[in-house]
């Protein structure tokens, strides 16, 4: 059973949920990543920057988008299948009663809000459930939302453990039901990489698809 591995949320207390309408706070052992994330905003903020960043600048705190994984279609994919397009990386898994899909949802209204710019962001939905997750349900959950600009990613356990490790993203399966059913508590932020693979920012559910969008157009437009 997966450990619960600390992911940075700078200031922002919410962005560990459980998938259900109950709302709870970050278990205690989170609590040192909170306070590594604070570390890293404030070591971001010394960077002078005529326009500052809507979301969590994290560029330079994370490592490169860098994986293993197989592809909703089945195939090996890995981060250079990706380069050339801005990523938004998200963990979470097709079961997930709200917070998985309120943030599809809205990250599909940033797609609106990017208009012809939407063709240069693709959405990388990671299954932090491998065991339900295969390739045919998460390519039917993404395109269920948007078949164009989401693809779903899944794993063995130890990828799938390996690479929330990597990212400081948590999650941890909750007890089985009668019926063997079971919700998986985990991190509802979202990576943004640049058109290289470099991480740069991070959106959490404080953020609005105005000021996602507003972002992702700063990293479009980046050619530095």
């Amino acid at each position: 059973m997966p450990a619960w591995f600390p992911i940075i949320s700078p200031h922002r207390p919410g962005a560990v949920r459980k998938s259900t309408s109950r709302r709870g706070l970050a278990p205690p052992t989170l609590a040192k990543g909170f306070a590594v994330a604070a570390a890293l905003a404030a070591l971001g903020g010394c960077a002078p920057h005529a326009d500052p960043w809507h979301l969590t600048d994290v560029s330079g705190h994370l490592p490169n988008l860098d994986f293993t994984l197989t592809g909703d279609d089945g195939r090996p994919v890995n981060g250079d299948s990706f380069k050339g397009r801005t990523s938004l990386v998200y963990f979470g898994y097709t079961h997930c009663p709200d917070v998985c899909p309120e943030t599809m949802a809205r990250l599909m209204q940033v797609l609106g809000k990017l208009g012809p710019d939407a063709q240069k962001v693709r959405i990388l939905f990671i299954t932090v459930d491998p065991a339900r997750d295969t390739p045919q349900a998460l390519h039917d959950y993404v395109g269920a939302f948007d078949a164009r600009h989401a693809e779903g990613l899944t794993g063995t356990d130890w990828q799938i453990e390996s690479l929330a490790k990597r990212y400081r993203v948590a999650y941890q399966m909750e007890k089985r039901d009668a019926k063997g059913d079971y919700e998986v508590t985990h991190s509802s932020a979202v990576y943004v990489f640049d058109r290289e693979g470099h991480a740069r920012l991070l959106a959490t559910d404080h953020d609005t698809p105005d000021a996602i969008a507003l972002d992702l157009r700063r990293i479009i437009d980046d050619r530095s």
